[in-house]
């Protein structure tokens, strides 16, 4: 094999390797148990502390696997260890090294449509963007950051009331028979990935924060996405649902019904309580309007 040459795909692969980590990655790992693939080993994360008492949790692809009966690891290379005839990589978060891609040929399904929202977070930053439709695509991986080559792919509109966990559903549904279907029914001709590039960054707080300088339509996006946030008066005020009634508008005083700039407020949740209706949370703090939020 030329140097950086990547081996070839199997017409029909049986024996594979998983790598996954989050929740979104466990039903294309059942599908393709439930399809009669054999799953010799799962990669996945490994477990992390959480919570006061420091318990250790495992990712749900790991809790995922024990379930099924699969074999276990943290470690990447370990696929170069078990046989398999291809590796398939779902929303497992590490890049994979050239040394491994050069011995196992892997297809990555990715939330998106390459190349536009490569990187960690292609589902929120297509929703916080505004994209009328994004979807799902089967590549292959090669050491580039999701540059590889499109086997298949399907498009997914976002609707105007999608949320961020909705479209999440969505894309793995979608994702998760496209997955079983090319690999059943054999791989189909890899098309490079042309047009320009964006890139998905993970999300940090301040990307769930509003800005209340911002057009209303974007400020529903973030709250559709989950755990958008504000303050008023120093203390912290998550947003669950807003209405949009002006997509153009900007501002930030509270009427007595909810509305501010051009959205309503619907639930919130203030620091330290449950969620709760705006109506609600207006008459427990005795609201003096106008007042403003982001302050």
């Amino acid at each position: 094999m030329a140097a950086g040459a990547l081996p070839a795909l199997p017409d029909r692969p049986r024996r594979l390797v998983y790598l996954g980590t989050p929740a979104m990655a466990v039903p294309s790992l059942d599908a393709l148990v439930v399809a009669g693939f054999e799953v010799a080993l799962v990669v996945t994360r490994a477990d992390t502390r959480r919570g006061r008492g420091g318990d250790m949790s495992p990712s749900p692809v790991k809790v995922a696997a024990t379930r099924l009966g699969i074999p276990v690891s943290h470690e990447v290379d370990a696929v170069l260890d078990v046989g398999a005839d291809l590796g398939v990589v779902v929303a497992f978060g590490r890049l994979i090294r050239p040394n491994v891609l050069a011995e196992l040929p892997f297809v990555n399904l990715h939330f998106s449509l390459l190349p536009r929202w490569r990187g960690a977070a292609p589902v929120e930053r297509a929703l916080l963007a505004g994209d009328p439709s994004t979807g799902v695509c089967l590549m292959r991986l090669e050491a580039g950051l999701d540059t590889g080559p499109v086997h298949a792919r399907v498009e997914v509109p976002i609707g105007p009331d999608a949320t961020g966990d909705s479209l999440r559903r969505r894309l793995v549904e979608v994702g998760t028979e496209l997955l079983v279907e090319q690999l059943v029914g054999g791989i189909g001709p890899a098309t490079p990935q042309t047009g320009e590039p964006s890139y998905a960054a993970k999300l940090t707080p301040d990307d769930r924060r509003l800005d209340w300088s911002r057009r209303a339509a974007e400020l529903d996006r973030q709250v559709r996405l989950g755990g958008a946030w504000t303050t008023f008066h120093g203390k912290r005020l998550k947003l669950h649902a807003v209405e949009l009634l002006h997509p153009d508008e900007i501002g930030a005083e509270i009427r007595p019904d909810g509305t501010v700039g051009g959205l309503r407020l619907m639930t919130v949740q203030p620091e330290g309580r449950g969620a709760m209706a705006w109506r609600d949370f207006a008459n427990g703090v005795r609201l003096v309007l106008p007042d403003i939020l982001g302050t």
